[in-house]
């Protein structure tokens, strides 16, 4: 049998093909455009979606393999809103995940509901990028589309709809909402009050590796094939992507080192995190995850190589580099503010520490440093619920780099694992596929038997001693810097 992923990204939708073996029999990319009405707000068409993922299933299957299809699972671009009429029409543009028009909804909820509520709620607490405020948004200026509201879908969600004609959705995408009570895995009675929407106009939440349903007759004619072809919940894009690097089961723990860094934990139990420092949200393996998020990693590198430094010659400005945790340049890694653990929009990129004997070097090792304490304060937060982690999985474009692995192995104390698959999400949703077609008995069965470890990188105790110290560092120039932040904030 073969089995389809399908990433629904931001900027394009990414369709993996693969065995029964794991095998990646065949990979497509169709792009499709992002507006942006107004400064600060995103926005996407949903049909230019499915017609880009129906080009791409088109190609992505040979005559001669279609059938064989048996299945379809999906990944996809959290918090999205896409809304529909009793028709199932979109009502309008679908608002996306770093869309920022809803400060004022996620003020009235943090603070007027309040953070505590809501967090006893949900799990969570608001942010920008959640559905919930959208739909408050929605509502307040736009309340002739918001009395139309039918059906309240996510970005896969309503591409998974198209093709079965069944509204669903599943825990891990759902947990981004803020309308869903994540302990329960059920949608949140309360927050559906304080929307104004009620149960019916949800989706039916499944388990990721759930089967929803089959292609609809006239789509499996289309693509020719079979009409029993299930379709299968799948999740949202990090809950996927660590599906596809084996992070399932509890305390496995990947780090995403791409524009964005990710510190993701499995979990067998729901644990709340003290001031919602964390993401908890269900995970695609059926029980949950902590997930930690700073918004610069490999974008910090990216900026200090491209802008500062005007050269594209990554590796050999990291030649040099040779000795570990006796930098003492330090770099908070805050060019576009930050998440986890701060929350901070004002927070930016902050040298701190030169001389006169400072070198290119020293500024270099900083960033890469600098990146690496981030994450660690998101490790540091997972440690506090009491799991122990002693080794993690590492991916994205950073991972490239032999040095950042070894100062990030350091950093954090644990054994840095590279893998066998680059794939992530559409590699993660076509696992989930297989498991919903019953090639597997679980999604961590799946992992067990095609995801392995080809490189290993440990940690090195003298360095990572090193390390401990200048992190206590570390952690004291935020606090000391903040007032300042705000008031340069002010000032723009």
């Amino acid at each position: 049998m073969l089995y389809i992923g399908v990433d629904l990204g931001t900027s394009s939708v990414k369709l993996l093909l693969m065995n029964e073996k794991g095998t990646i029999r065949n990979i497509v990319t169709k792009e499709y455009p992002i507006s942006f009405p107004k400064p600060g707000w995103s926005e996407q068409n949903p049909a230019d979606w499915f017609s880009s993922l129906m080009e791409g299933l088109k190609e992505l299957v040979g005559d001669g393999e279609k059938k064989e299809v048996g299945g379809i699972s999906f990944s996809g671009q959290m918090h999205g809103m896409v809304i529909l009429d009793e028709e199932d029409r979109v009502i309008r543009p679908a608002i996306l995940w770093n869309d920022g028009r809803t400060k004022e909804e996620c003020d009235y909820l943090n603070e007027t509901i309040g953070r505590e509520k809501i967090s006893s709620y949900t799990g969570n607490m608001a942010l920008t990028g959640f559905t919930a405020p959208k739909l408050l948004w929605v509502k307040k200026h736009e309340p002739d589309n918001f009395r139309k509201i039918k059906k309240v879908m996510l970005p896969k969600d309503y591409i998974a709809y198209c093709l079965s004609g069944v509204h669903s959705t599943d825990v891990s995408d759902a947990s981004g909402m803020l309308l869903f009570n994540v302990k329960e895995k059920c949608w949140s009675k309360e927050m559906l009050e304080l929307a104004g929407l009620k149960e019916e106009q949800m989706a039916k939440v499944y388990e990721s590796y759930e089967v929803t349903g089959t292609l609809r007759a006239d789509i499996a004619k289309e693509l020719g094939f079979p009409p029993e072809c299930k379709v299968i919940a799948g999740g949202g894009d990090q809950a996927v992507a660590a599906v596809g690097t084996g992070t399932v089961g509890s305390g496995m723990c990947n780090v995403s080192l791409g524009t964005s860094g990710v510190v993701f934990v499995a979990s067998k139990e729901y644990s709340e995190i003290k001031d919602n420092a964390l993401h908890v949200f269900a995970h695609a393996d059926g029980r949950y995850h902590f997930m930690g998020v700073m918004l610069s990693a490999a974008a910090s590198n990216k900026w200090w190589m491209d802008e500062v430094l005007k050269t594209r010659e990554y590796a050999k400005e990291q030649q040099a580099i040779v000795e570990l945790g006796k930098n003492n340049v330090y770099f908070l890694p805050y060019l576009m503010g930050e998440r986890t653990p701060h929350n901070d929009p004002d927070a930016r990129g902050t040298f701190v520490g030169m001389t006169m004997d400072t070198t290119r070097e020293d500024m270099t090792q900083a960033v890469l440093e600098g990146v690496a304490f981030a994450l660690k304060d998101s490790f540091e937060i997972i440690k506090d619920t009491g799991l122990s982690i002693k080794r993690i999985r590492i991916n994205g474009g950073g991972a490239k780099s032999p040095l950042w692995c070894r100062i990030i192995a350091n950093v954090l104390n644990v054994k840095v694992d590279k893998i066998n698959s680059e794939e992530g999400p559409a590699f993660g949703a076509a696992i989930l596929a297989a498991v919903g077609c019953k090639e597997f008995a679980s999604v961590e069965e799946a992992a067990a038997k095609l995801i392995q470890v080809t490189e290993t990188t440990e940690p090195e105790e003298e360095i990572v001693n090193l390390y401990e110290k200048k992190y206590h560092v570390f952690k004291e120039i935020y606090p000391a810097l903040k007032p300042v932040y705000k008031r340069m904030a002010e000032e723009n």
